[in-house]
Order: C-alpha cells, then structure tokens, then sequence
C-alpha cells in the first residue's frame, strides 16, 4: 500500500469558495476528471490525499483523503454514478467529475483540450473510507496545522505546501497511516 498527496489547481478552495468538483467526498468518494497520471499509477487499496490550491486570503490545507476501491472508464461511472455528472449550478459554476456525455463524447461543460481526453476518461477511482475535512470547526483546524503536519510527515520544512510536496508526491505506507491519523484527529477534536 502506498499513497499520494496532491494540490489541487490555483483557486481551488472547497471550503472558502465552494468551487471544487474534484475530487468528490460523500457517501462514494471519487477522483474522475483532474491527475490523470496519479489514477494510472494509483492501485486498488492505495490512498490519495489532496490538498486546496492556493488562493488569496486562505490559508491551504489537507481537505480530504480517499482509499482507492475501484478503477473504472468514464462510461461505466457514468452509468453508477448520475450525481456525479457534468452540469452547471444556478450560480452557473460547472460541478461534476464524469467528462462525458451519454454517448461516451467529451462533455460541451469539460474546459480541457480535446489532447489527451482518451487518457484522461481511464482510471476513474472510486474511493472509499472518505475523510473530507467539511465542518468549519474541521477547516479552521485543518488550515492552522496543514504546514506543520505535511513538514512532519514528509520530513521537509516550507512555507507553504508546495514546498514541502511539489505538486504531488508518493507517500509511503507509514506515511499514509500518519495522514489518516491526523485527518481522523480533526474530526475528533472539530466534534468536542
């Protein structure tokens, strides 16, 4: 077992601008449209962890973390998955991590090039035990110790999380339990 921790993409922000897609936490948590490279590498049992991108006035943290249950193609996702499908909100955001139409086509809502769309409708994860930091209480706790637990984890100071990870980087399997230990902390100690 292994793991990778990655951030995600420059204003990218699930708690304080509510604009993340993917990947999805809920009941099935899910990693579908963005890091095609991690899903190809990632096996069943794996974790993956992501980390909010940087964004003006917000301190980034660890927002989530997922084990790998399932690899699936984007048609099958489509089928299992309707919840997760491309679509835009009423505030006109575009929400959803299944890029495809029911005909298995690039979805008109997907804003990536038409290169590389084969590679990136392989490898749609379905996750499992999701630890999605989500209550305010989480958050706060999460921002306040996100530098400090990734610098012990990994064993490398920064200022900021792509200091210390670079845009991903492998966790070992001693690394992702501590990464489940501290998520499963916060929880704890948001819930006093």
């Amino acid at each position: 077992m292994k793991g990778y921790i990655y951030i995600t993409g420059t204003g990218a922000d699930p708690a304080g601008l509510d604009n993340i897609s993917d990947p999805m936490f809920g009941d099935v948590p899910s990693l579908g449209a963005c890091m095609s490279n991690l899903r190809e590498f990632v096996d069943i049992g794996d974790y993956l962890f992501v980390v909010s991108g940087k964004a003006p006035d917000l301190a980034q943290y660890v927002f989530g973390g997922m084990k790998v249950a399932e690899k699936i193609d984007h048609l099958a996702a489509y089928g299992r998955f309707p919840q997760n499908r491309l679509r835009r909100r009423e505030d006109g955001s575009v929400v959803g991590n299944i890029i495809i139409d029911k005909d298995g086509k690039k979805h008109p809502l997907d804003h990536h090039s038409d290169k590389g769309f084969e590679r990136r409708i392989k490898n749609f994860i379905v996750g499992a035990d999701p630890l999605a930091i989500e209550s305010p209480r989480e958050v706060e706790l999460a921002r306040q110790q996100t530098l400090n637990k990734l610098s012990d984890i990994v064993g490398k100071k920064g200022n900021r999380p792509i200091d210390i990870l670079g845009r991903q980087r492998k966790l070992s399997e001693d690394q992702v339990h501590h990464m489940i230990q501290w998520l499963r902390g916060i929880k704890q100690d948001a819930a006093k």
